[in-house]
């Protein structure tokens, strides 16, 4: 059985001190299952474990309870009672049979009035615990946050994929019917053929989304100017095909930029997209630039309805949408990875006119 001599909390007392505190003492035993103490009781005084095991719990939420640590032989618990004299912030239960030895209150505190050796291990045993505990507590946060993000995660993707793939069902159907026509078979055709580029869209994005960081990306210096002129040429059509014009206020600056253009055409599309859809394929988008000594400014503006208030503090978080019928919630928060990964910024806002606007910087050239 362990004895208060064996214990670090104890470990300045003189064998007089000792006597004393082993007379103080009462000898408690425990049946497995037990309760030593619950949550809201008084605190009473401390508890030193001769031989057993105590798990220490604590209520979560108001049904779900989680266990915070366990106490062996040689170790304590209730110390905060000691020092706060509150009630019982947990659970104090034992696992198995187990005997302790109680220090009530009042004798702990005579006690550190003679030692103060024992208050300096009090506090610092009470200060270690607090940084055990909150280790723990941290790191079943992450775990509930990582369990709660795979959770959305699959969710979102469950639901995203079951659209197309639904569609592509009816129109496979429609294609085998013996009574189709030409002309029905060739729109199931155009319907499945266009679902398949939406999802190969999506996994796209997930990959995107999921690709590990990368360190030491090296990006080759471009022509700003000519690399928005190529790659609104590629987009305009498309995006122009959809009832939405897009406006050049300026032509673009012919500034050095150190870009990749493959992701960057990704946050274009992606952001051309996104307003198409919130125009509901009528209205304009508005491009215009600003070059400052360390980078250049590109704003798209929409004539839409602008960002929902609802989505506006969370929206370039994972999966945040907002009354958006299709879309994994990936789009704005992978191009906030590659704007961040070309080392500039991103940021939305609503126009004095309603519509979005959505601007980014990307740093230039160092200059030789």
């Amino acid at each position: 059985m362990a004895w208060p001599e064996e214990n670090r909390l104890f470990s300045t007392l003189n064998q007089s001190e000792l006597r004393v505190l082993k007379q103080n003492s009462e000898e408690r035993v425990f049946q497995p299952g037990t309760e030593i103490f619950q949550e809201g009781d008084p605190g009473d005084g401390l508890y030193l474990v001769r031989e057993g095991l105590v798990q220490i719990s604590a209520l979560v939420t108001a049904q779900e309870r989680r266990a915070l640590s366990r106490i062996g032989p040689g170790d304590f618990f209730g110390e905060m009672a000691v020092i706060d004299g509150e009630p019982r912030s947990a659970t104090a239960t034992a696992e198995v049979l187990t005997v302790t030895l109680f220090i009530p209150r009042e004798k702990m505190l005579a006690m550190i009035e003679r030692s103060p050796g024992l208050a300096v291990n009090l506090v610092r045993e009470f200060s270690q615990r607090m940084r055990d505990f909150n280790k723990h507590y941290i790191e079943e946060v992450l775990q509930a946050e990582r369990l709660s993000v795979v959770g959305r995660f699959v969710r979102s993707i469950v639901h995203d994929f079951k659209n197309p793939l639904h569609i592509i069902g009816l129109a496979a159907e429609l294609v085998e019917m013996e009574k189709a026509s030409p002309e029905m078979r060739k729109t199931a055709g155009e319907r499945i053929h266009k679902q398949v580029e939406r999802l190969s869209n999506m996994v796209s994005e997930l990959l995107e989304f999921t690709r590990a960081p990368q360190r030491g990306l090296v990006f080759s210096a471009r022509d700003y100017g000519m690399y928005l002129t190529e790659l609104l040429r590629e987009l305009r059509p498309e995006i122009e095909d959809k009832g939405v014009n897009i406006v050049l206020c300026h032509e673009p600056p012919h500034v050095s930029a150190p870009l990749d253009p493959k992701r960057l055409l990704h946050v274009f599309s992606n952001l051309l997209h996104n307003a198409v859809d919130a125009m509901e394929g009528r209205g304009e988008i508005r491009i215009r630039f600003e070059v400052t000594p360390t980078e250049v400014i590109t704003e798209l503006e929409d004539s839409g309805k602008g960002i929902a208030p609802e989505i506006a503090q969370k929206l370039f978080e994972p999966f945040a949408t907002f009354g958006k019928a299709k879309g994994s919630g990936l789009g704005l928060a992978i191009c906030k990875k590659i704007i961040e990964d070309h080392r500039g910024w991103i940021r939305a806002r609503n126009a004095p006119s309603g519509g979005a606007v959505f601007s980014f910087g990307l740093p230039l050239s160092t200059q030789s």
